[in-house]
């Protein structure tokens, strides 16, 4: 079904889809859905699908996609929930991928200019870190460069924080997490759950974590190719801290020099949290740590503000 238009210069009158022509009339649409939200009783689920609704309507009007276009959007993401596993979140890694991830942990990370910067989960947070002692070892398999990992726990005032405790996990040189490989790497492998001394000190072994590429076997990998975008991250190691009275931050740390810090697929770099993964020379210091020297070392503190 078409309509007409009339066209005042005396020319033949266009023609253009009844649908398209119904685009402003359906405004009442978006109003209607609106006020189906009005009961519900949470006021902030309803301020949020409000929002949701007028957004996504105002895409809609604004891109016109086709029905086609409709199918194939619902499809893609139908294939991220069915590709979500026990030890894979798609749609976390979608959410990544598309800056949301960081733009959530931008509104709500406004904290103090003292406070350790966060950044984004990411999708691998999927099993419980096994305890361990300050100063054990979280790489399990072996193969990497030797590091250890210090610094302490502080409050903004620079007050150390006994006690605090420092989940920890980190993907293996080969850039794969434990999870991904359940047939090569042990349970735990890459993870640590740490508590911080009677000053707040924290420390442990691992390797000198790789860049690695973001899984692109599912949908979000299809995505990426088909917006010609790399996957790769810069090498990190992943942190959630907390201590009693503090808000927990989750963080990375980055290493300095690691390629890819200039255009992590996840947009997840702050500078803030680049650290040096120093070559060190000490052997008493070595020693002390359980490890060969020469070793790399890391040094950094964690920050936390009070609630």
């Amino acid at each position: 079904m078409t309509t007409e238009s009339t066209d005042t210069t005396g020319s033949t009158p266009s023609v253009r889809p009844a649908d398209a022509a119904g685009l402003t009339a359906d405004a009442g649409l978006t109003e209607a859905v609106v006020d189906s939200l009005r009961d519900t009783a949470d006021p902030r689920l309803r301020a949020l699908l409000t929002a949701l609704t007028r957004h996504l309507h105002a895409f809609v009007r604004e891109t016109e996609p086709t029905i086609a276009e409709w199918e194939r959007a619902i499809g893609f993401l139908t294939a991220t929930g069915q590709t979500c596993t026990d030890t894979r979140q798609e749609f976390i890694l979608l959410s990544d991928v598309l800056g949301v991830s960081m733009l959530v942990e931008s509104v709500n990370g406004h904290r103090g200019p003292a406070a350790t910067e966060s950044t984004v989960l990411g999708p691998f947070h999927l099993t419980e870190s096994p305890v361990r002692a300050l100063g054990a070892d979280i790489d399990l398999v072996g193969g990497g460069e030797p590091c250890v990992v210090s610094g302490r726990v502080l409050a903004a005032d620079g007050t150390p924080l006994p006690g605090a405790v420092l989940d920890v996990w980190q993907a293996d040189t080969e850039g794969y997490y434990d999870v991904q490989q359940p047939d090569v790497q042990p349970p735990g492998n890459g993870r640590g759950l740490f508590t911080a001394d009677g000053d707040g000190r924290f420390w442990f072994r691992t390797c000198v974590p790789s860049p690695y590429p973001i899984p692109t076997d599912g949908p979000v990998g299809a995505l990426l190719r088909a917006t010609g975008r790399h996957p790769f991250r810069p090498a990190h190691i992943h942190f959630i801290v907390s201590a009693a009275g503090h808000t927990p931050v989750t963080t990375h740390i980055f290493v300095a020099g690691s390629d890819y810090l200039d255009s992590d697929a996840v947009f997840a770099v702050k500078e803030s949290l680049v650290q040096d993964f120093t070559q060190t020379d000490d052997p008493s210091l070595a020693r002390e740590f359980g490890v060969a020297n020469p070793f790399r070392h890391a040094r950094f503190d964690l920050v936390l503000e009070p609630v």
